[in-house]
């Protein structure tokens, strides 16, 4: 089995792309994290996935059959991606100063890259992590860049130049 460090070197270099996924809590506060590890799953029916640490403080708000927003980062949201990543203590607190709608009933996050909305389908155990599925049920992908993460630090896809 490899050591901790090591496993953690060879993933910084994975790009990923940079979300933060949002719930309302029962009360109707806005809840939401930054996560690295949103996916597409499946194309019919329409899936997507991302791991939360069994820690999160969103993960109580997103069980079986609860709704979730995702909100795709574009480039230009770098500082929303670190208020995000922050761990607070009560739901909302990270919303304090940011300019955020309700969107299908979910806190979203104006200007991002794309926005998907669904329905927490089940819960997959990942060892230190959660694994949640959703089933999509509303998205608006757009032209802008995306924000993407790898060794450390915040970047943006760019197509490569065509060799002539």
């Amino acid at each position: 089995m490899i050591d901790r460090e090591t496993f953690v070197e060879l993933m910084s270099g994975v790009c990923a792309p940079v979300t933060v996924v949002t719930a309302t809590t029962a009360d109707g506060r806005p809840h939401g994290s930054t996560v690295s590890s949103f996916a597409s799953l499946s194309l019919d029916p329409p899936l997507v996935s991302f791991a939360l640490d069994r820690a999160s403080g969103l993960l109580a708000h997103l069980q079986p059959g609860d709704r979730v927003g995702v909100n795709i980062l574009g480039a230009h949201q770098q500082e929303l991606a670190s208020t995000f990543a922050r761990r607070h203590r009560g739901p909302g607190l990270k919303f304090d100063g940011v300019t955020w709608t309700v969107r299908a009933g979910l806190p979203h996050l104006p200007e991002s890259a794309g926005w998907t909305a669904g329905r927490v389908e089940r819960h997959v155990d990942a060892g230190d992590h959660v694994l949640l599925v959703v089933q999509v049920e509303e998205a608006e992908p757009t032209s802008t860049p995306p924000l993407v993460y790898a060794r450390r630090v915040f970047g943006t896809h760019a197509p490569l130049a065509v060799a002539s």
